[in-house]
């Protein structure tokens, strides 16, 4: 299981509203370019949004499904990702003081990702999620990544 957490300096109510918009999450999520409703109020339970990774020319396109859901506390997704397997990824929010504990919590469950899951393969969940929850935190306090179709702050170009 790899498991990592981050303070984001915004209370829970602005965190989870970030959570809640399920086209927000290519700003937050590494390696998904896109992200859009396929089925259901985001974030019900058996909601579902579409991803695209895309790497180079080749791209990927899933889904990930709400499996539970308690509103501005929790958020527990399947995502799935065709042969290579689906996964739980659990988003815990905890009020601390004026701020919010975020804790990610995933772990393959099928496919190849369920069969080859090791600490080598933690290792670099625990990669990602030190990228994910660092990008959260700037789309939650710093207002950035409003979405991936309109340029935001932090992928807007410098002036030469």
């Amino acid at each position: 299981m790899a498991v990592r957490h981050r303070l984001i300096k915004r209370s829970p109510e602005e965190v989870w509203a970030v959570l809640a918009d399920g086209t927000r999450y290519a700003d937050w999520v590494v390696g998904t370019a896109s992200s859009y409703p396929v089925r259901g109020r985001w974030p019900e339970v058996g909601s579902a949004i579409g991803y695209e990774v895309r790497v180079g020319f080749w791209s990927l396109t899933n889904q990930t499904v709400v499996r539970a859901c308690e509103e501005g506390r929790e958020l527990e997704l399947e995502a799935i990702a065709g042969p290579l397997g689906t996964a739980r990824v659990a988003v815990e929010l905890r009020p601390w003081g004026e701020h919010t504990l975020v804790v990610i919590d995933e772990h393959p469950l099928q496919g190849v990702g369920g069969s080859l899951h090791n600490t080598g393969l933690d290792a670099f969940i625990q990669v990602r999620h030190r990228a994910m929850l660092k990008r959260l935190a700037e789309v939650c306090e710093e207002g950035r990544g409003t979405s991936r179709s309109t340029p935001s702050a932090r992928t807007r170009p410098e002036p030469a």
